[in-house]
């Protein structure tokens, strides 16, 4: 068969594929299980909403896509690549290029300006410190703070600190952005602000996200809602329009 014929009907691989994962915890003598089974696909630039009661392992399965956490079992895979089996140093690497994070908690260093917060994780890739003053610049006009660039987390609102988080998530160009609460400390108004500017980030960076969120609002402007409970999924529904 001719080889330009066959590459036109090969799937793309997922970015991130899930196969039966499993988390448990022992607590003294008793073993916690977290996660039960869990399989999932995530596409290039998919926003996925995760939502369900406290205790479900939302945020266990959030991390472990994050390499943050290890699998008890089950698979894991990055493109087809299996991250769990490489070395620590390996993946805090690849953690580093192509997965960004933003949680409840800006976690924001107090004592830098916006600016510098935003940058910093690129000059820790070795990327030139003018490109990547004038990458965190552009990011943080794309989330509204071009205003309020040498201004430290202490003297930002709520909103804005978190505003400041999600352009460092992006500053390294990454394929994943995932997001455990990140509206969960704002008011109602600020927090669908925020959700309205991940959307938009989704559409013009073309990067995935997957957001944990106890908002069924605002999990509804996803792509795709994933509810979990008990550690399985009991729904993993499309949203989008045919």
């Amino acid at each position: 068969m001719n080889n330009s014929t066959d590459s036109e009907f090969t799937p793309q691989v997922p970015l991130v594929s899930i196969d039966n994962l499993c988390r448990s915890f022992q607590m003294g003598k008793q073993t916690v299980h977290v996660l039960n089974g869990i399989s999932m696909t995530l596409a290039r630039k998919e926003m996925v909403s995760i939502v369900g009661a406290s205790g479900a392992g939302k945020s266990t399965l959030l991390h472990i896509m994050g390499t943050l956490d290890r699998p008890t079992s089950g698979k894991v895979l990055f493109e087809g690549k299996n991250m769990f089996r490489v070395s620590e140093t390996a993946l805090a690497g690849f953690r580093n290029r192509s997965i960004g994070f933003v949680f409840q908690f800006h976690h924001l260093l107090p004592e830098f300006t916006a600016l510098e917060n935003t940058y910093l994780p690129a000059l820790i890739q070795k990327i030139p410190k003018q490109q990547a003053i004038d990458a965190a610049k552009s990011l943080l006009s794309e989330v509204g703070l071009s205003h309020r660039l040498h201004h430290k987390p202490g003297e930002l609102s709520g909103g804005e600190q978190q505003r400041v988080a999600v352009a460092r998530a992006l500053i390294r160009h990454p394929d994943l952005v995932l997001a455990d609460e990140p509206t969960g400390n704002l008011d109602t108004h600020t927090g669908d602000e925020l959700f309205e500017l991940l959307r938009k980030l989704n559409h013009t960076h073309g990067t995935a996200f997957v957001i944990v969120t106890h908002n069924e609002k605002l999990s509804l402007q996803t792509d795709r809602l994933i509810q979990l409970q008990d550690g399985k999924i009991i729904e993993d529904r499309c949203l989008t329009k045919a």
